[in-house]
């Protein structure tokens, strides 16, 4: 995906910030997710790669003068407010591996046909030879499932809006607790979760936080990144947000003498493999 941009995406405003504190279905098993541990990079954030394909979306979603302004901006914010605030910005929130299954055979099926009546006929062995099409659409799949991997673009069209929707919403609240920010001293910490894979941005509230912030808040924040982003003001909208967020928590959550950082201002994930 040569020259990715954040002007490129097609960003939908996500839905609300919900009361983390209050869910239930975090991972594939139901099971709130235990916290992990994380190493940051000689810049402060946090870098997991795993996977194949998708897997650099995030990093390149971002400069790293981009990613130093956040955290920059993280840390500024975090001086006002005992509230802990995490920008995490994912590859994908999924593998999507019956995308790669679905488009493999959408496109090796037809070009297997083809093949074989064009191949048969040259080798002289039928037009509608069946060994000759199995094996053929045996090497058109592999190799297509293979392109398929490695183009997010050509991959996203065999992939419904409403398993996009449920996956980003599962990684997001799964990040939320594997990440710690369920675990801060007065329950204020936030999640500003953005999946590039699947354009979409999530806004993560603890109850602490939620109890007093309405809705409608994290909704018209979370359409002017979406909106930034559109605009290729991706790390500017980013920014523009912690600082609103903060404003937020600091009237409800002061800073107070002793406080101190808790968690990673900002975490680059690659692919998520569940």
């Amino acid at each position: 995906m040569g020259g990715f941009r954040p002007g490129a995406l097609a960003v939908s405003p996500a839905a609300a910030a919900v009361s983390v504190g209050a869910a239930h279905r975090v991972d594939g098993s139901g099971a709130r997710a235990k916290p992990a541990g994380n190493g940051r990079d000689d810049h402060g954030h946090t870098s997991e790669k795993k996977g194949l394909g998708m897997n650099n979306l995030a990093e390149r979603f971002l400069s790293e003068t981009d990613k130093k302004r956040i955290e920059s901006a993280v840390a500024a914010t975090e001086k006002r407010t005992t509230g802990e605030i995490v920008c995490m910005i994912v590859s994908s929130s999924y593998h999507y591996p019956m995308a790669d299954v679905l488009g493999a055979t959408a496109f090796a099926l037809p070009l297997a046909l083809l093949a074989t009546h064009f191949l048969g006929g040259w080798l002289w062995i039928g037009t509608q030879n069946m060994w000759l099409f199995l094996g053929l659409f045996a090497l058109f799949f592999i190799l297509l499932r293979w392109v398929l991997r490695r183009c997010p673009p050509l991959k996203h069209l065999f992939i419904s809006r409403r398993e996009i929707d449920e996956e980003v919403e599962e990684a997001a609240v799964t990040g939320f607790f594997r990440k710690g920010l369920y675990r801060t001293r007065d329950a204020n910490g936030v999640l500003l979760f953005i999946s590039v894979f699947e354009h979409k941005v999530w806004l993560l509230a603890d109850k602490g936080i939620h109890e007093k912030v309405p809705s409608e808040e994290w909704n018209q924040l979370v359409g002017r990144v979406t909106r930034g982003i559109r605009n290729g003001q991706g790390a500017d909208a980013i920014c523009k947000a912690i600082q609103e967020i903060g404003d937020l928590l600091n009237a409800h959550f002061p800073f107070k003498p002793g406080d101190t950082d808790e968690l990673s201002n900002l975490i680059i994930e690659g692919e998520r493999d569940s």
